[in-house]
């Protein structure tokens, strides 16, 4: 697995990773039921290692809804809470990247193998 599906899948995991620990025990906000958002994360995570591209594109959507909970959440909380939404908001970029990245880089090699196995017309005699 390339350098960056590995770094997608681990900050896929670390997303996950953080909410619950947030939630349940680092700084809960509540009885616990918060710790439901990460059930949209663990969708995609089979597709993100089954090296689906169409899984990498809309996981590039939907981090941005993570991190805009994280910039909310940085602003509005008190410690300890803020820090880990600026975590929250690290790991998005950088499953951001990650997976834009490996959708440019599919789709640059799929454009090369296209256009070598494109037939060359014969030159007239």
């Amino acid at each position: 697995m390339c350098r960056r599906r590995w770094v997608a899948v681990a900050s896929m995991l670390g997303l996950i990773l953080l909410g619950l620990l947030w939630e349940l025990w680092l700084a809960p906000t509540g009885s616990g039921t918060l710790a439901l958002k990460v059930l949209p994360l663990c969708i995609p995570l089979a597709g993100l290692l089954k090296n689906r591209m169409y899984t990498y594109r809309w996981v590039s959507l939907m981090v941005w809804l993570y991190f805009t909970e994280g910039v909310v959440r940085a602003w509005s909380d008190k410690a300890p809470g803020n820090w880990l939404a600026l975590v929250e908001v690290l790991l998005c970029i950088v499953l951001f990247v990650a997976c834009t990245a490996h959708i440019r880089l599919r789709l640059k090699h799929a454009k090369l193998a296209a256009a070598s196995a494109e037939p060359t017309p014969n030159p007239a005699p």
